[in-house]
């Protein structure tokens, strides 16, 4: 029987309400300062309350961008979300597949240094973007790649993360499913389909989500790599439009701009929010 404490339960519950506050507190700002003119925005104190522009920001900033070209272009938001979406979709899908292959092999095929090569991939994770980017950025350099979406994606498309949890799963599928298999006839690409990525559905959906928001939030390797602004993500527009010198900040747009860059991440969160949790909390398979 579970025991009932009112006042614990009560300290609880305003514990964690404050935690939301806390962490929300910054949308709700970001909202509502989307939702005036400049010449609110910058009196002291700002309002907290909504304003009437919210529409004609959010307008502005999706279809026809800032105002002030110095202070981050004049690029439409929907053109950096649509770079954003294609990088972001491009990076998760890659990492998955190809973390999903290599870790088939790794697991079900015994071949010569087979735990040489795995234990060569775990090693990448010692090693920061920061540490390779250089050699990375000359390399796509000479293939002609910058101001791509390859440009973007190919570089990041790799995953030794992915590739180990994978491992880990798959050394967790009983050999009675695969001895089943061979003596159904299947070979190893059917054994794969038809076997492994069924029973590997809410790690990829959890795998995906969190890659999927490491692809939208990527910054440096963008900020290198596109200098066009048809090629620029959302995350680089909005620190580009912080980088003004001697000009006005259109923080309205601005604003408007971070919104519309929180609204991707989070329809994909809660649209797989069941699996996401599955993927992360289920043992039996």
């Amino acid at each position: 029987m579970i025991e009932r404490r009112p006042l614990t339960d009560a300290f609880s519950h305003v514990v964690l309400l404050a935690a939301v506050a806390l962490v929300a507190f910054p949308i709700y700002l970001a909202i509502i300062a989307a939702s005036h003119d400049i010449q609110e925005i910058v009196q002291a104190p700002m309002a907290l309350l909504p304003g009437s522009r919210f529409w004609h920001n959010m307008g502005q900033a999706l279809f026809s961008g800032p105002e002030q070209v110095a202070a981050g272009g004049n690029t439409p938001a929907l053109l950096l979300m649509l770079n954003s979406l294609i990088m972001a979709l491009a990076i998760a899908v890659g990492k998955i597949a190809i973390s999903l292959m290599s870790a088939f092999a790794i697991v079900y095929f015994r071949f010569p240094l087979r735990m040489t090569f795995f234990w060569l991939i775990f090693i990448t994770l010692m090693l920061p973007v920061e540490v390779r980017i250089l050699p990375t950025y000359k390399i796509v350099a000479d293939l002609g790649m910058l101001d791509t979406y390859p440009g973007l994606v190919l570089p990041l498309i790799a995953s030794a993360t992915a590739t180990f949890l994978f491992r880990q799963f798959f050394l967790t599928i009983p050999d009675e499913l695969t001895e089943a298999a061979r003596m159904d006839g299947a070979g190893p690409l059917r054994f794969f389909w038809d076997v492994v990525i069924p029973l590997s559905r809410t790690n990829i959906a959890a795998l995906f989500v969190i890659l999927f928001i490491y692809g939208w939030n990527q910054y440096l390797w963008p900020l290198m790599v596109s200098t066009e602004a048809d090629y620029q993500t959302i995350v680089l527009a909005l620190g580009r439009m912080m980088r003004a010198p001697e000009a006005i900040y259109e923080w309205p747009l601005i604003m408007a701009t971070a919104v519309l860059a929180l609204l991707p991440p989070v329809v994909v969160v809660v649209l797989m929010q069941r699996w996401f949790v599955k993927g992360l909390v289920e043992t039996e398979k």
